[in-house]
């Protein structure tokens, strides 16, 4: 596969390379990251072939939002396919601190929570302003879900489907401010819920299709039966993939680390990377459109790029079946 090969939603005129940056990195997710670091990541994927960009105002508390815009608009609009979210309105506030949420050296906008008709509307002005392009192709529907919220899950979620967060995204497409609408979430429960309440075009999945995690795989099978498309984030689940020994941004438990023992031994075995491996594994889905990584400057992009583009033999998918690290009815033929 090839960074740059492409994948269509089937419903909607949106064309994806079938690997995308995604640009939390450029907001200073968990160390500060210079400019010139994000222009030489956004540089490097431009150079690979790259022209899916995913960004949003909570990344840096809208620092994500204004530097890539800053670097996309420097580009030919018809170039680049562009994603930005919505489900937080950015409230100017002096009191941020020098991390919050993650993110070092926030810009002065704290969060809060809003999927309302009206605060959609406001969240979708403000992002077109801040990037500079007037018709963003994607807006997804940041964070919802009842591990986000918890208790107070329900009263977002009805302001969504009852307070005209939904009618907003649906009169967006419909004026075509945007081509395509969705969610952006970690949590695969939620996007199954959008699909039943309303009708969406495309879903940024986090985290939960990996080699460690295919609990999704049942929704996966949906989307592809409905013509919605995924976009799938967290490859590398927060890095235990990659190399280091973290599983959700936590210690990773003793199952988790028997499985990554596993897939060590296959790459072993056949001489793959185990970063290719996770990169690649969540492409061979047909419901998949893309598969987004970040980066945090040029050499990181390129990395990835080569893992992406690493082959990979059929017995290495069949050796992980046989030790049942992938599910038995998973996809690994590209669809």
């Amino acid at each position: 596969m090839k960074v740059s090969d492409r994948r269509r939603l089937r419903n909607r005129d949106v064309s994806f390379t079938l690997m995308g940056l995604g640009c939390a990195q450029m907001g200073n997710l968990y160390r500060l990251t210079s400019y010139q670091e994000s222009l030489s990541a956004f540089d490097a994927a431009w150079d690979a072939g790259i022209r899916y960009f995913d960004t949003a105002p909570f990344y840096g508390y809208t620092r994500s939002e204004r530097r890539l815009g800053t670097m996309v608009t420097d580009k030919p609009r018809e170039d680049y396919v562009l994603s930005t979210k919505v489900g937080r309105i950015m409230v100017p506030d002096e009191t941020v601190g020098p991390e919050e949420d993650a993110y070092v050296s926030p810009l002065p906008f704290r969060p809060k929570y809003d999927y309302s008709y009206d605060a959609i509307m406001r969240s979708f002005e403000a992002s077109r302003q801040r990037l500079g392009v007037f018709s963003p192709d994607i807006l997804y529907v940041h964070d919802i879900g009842r591990a986000t919220h918890g208790d107070l899950h329900q009263h977002y979620w009805d302001q969504l489907t009852k307070g005209g967060g939904f009618k907003a995204l649906g009169e967006l497409r419909v004026s075509g401010q945007v081509k395509a609408i969705g969610l952006g979430v970690n949590e695969w429960q939620a996007i199954a819920d959008a699909m039943d309440e309303t009708d969406i075009d495309v879903a940024m999945l986090a985290g939960r299709y990996t080699l460690l995690e295919q609990e999704s795989l049942p929704l996966l099978d949906r989307c592809h039966r409905e013509d919605v498309g995924i976009v799938v984030a967290g490859a590398f689940n927060s890095g235990l993939l990659a190399g280091n020994r973290k599983f959700n941004y936590a210690d990773a438990p003793a199952d988790i680390l028997a499985r990554v023992e596993a897939i060590e031994a296959a790459c072993e075995a056949e001489g793959v990377a185990m970063q290719a491996a996770a990169l690649a594994f969540p492409a061979l889905h047909p419901a998949v459109v893309t598969v987004v990584s970040g980066a945090r400057n040029g050499e990181q992009m390129k990395a990835n790029v080569g893992w992406f583009e690493q082959e990979i033999p059929a017995s290495f998918w069949a050796r992980l079946k046989d030790k049942g690290v992938i599910a038995a009815d998973a996809s690994v033929d590209g669809g």
